[in-house]
């Protein structure tokens, strides 16, 4: 897969979220109201309808990294999820900024650091939501 593949990610893709992530729960808010909303399609992980098995995957692989699946088939996986999703929403200017050598290797150790840690995260911003 080239640095630039995530740029020919083909709509509809589907977006494969955990719904007990503060975090993701607040991006799908927002991707549901998105201007481009039809051109995503949004499955909670975490629902008792869900099956990762059903699309050939693994939940605690699904959990570990977020998870696309673009209207060929073609799977993204962690930070090239993040940028498939945005180049079908419109983005693509930003996902090709995102794919230069240099910034692509920050962002991907970025994501990683995040997504390890996204559980603890979450649970201090929700708490500190609610103190607010």
């Amino acid at each position: 897969m080239s640095r630039f593949s995530t740029l020919h990610a083909t709509s509809p893709v589907t977006l494969y979220h955990d719904g007990h992530c503060p975090f993701c729960r607040v991006e799908v808010a927002w991707l549901a109201k998105h201007r481009h909303q039809e051109r995503v399609t949004l499955v909670d992980i975490q629902s008792s309808d869900f099956n990762a098995a059903d699309v050939g995957r693994r939940f605690d692989d699904m959990m570990g990294l977020l998870h696309v699946k673009d209207g060929r088939g073609n799977w993204y996986i962690g930070m090239d999820a993040s940028r498939a999703l945005y180049a079908v929403l419109g983005y693509r200017w930003l996902v090709w900024l995102s794919c230069l050598p240099g910034l692509r290797g920050v962002m991907n150790a970025g994501y990683r650091f995040f997504a390890r840690r996204r559980v603890r995260l979450g649970q201090w911003w929700e708490k500190h939501q609610a103190n607010k």
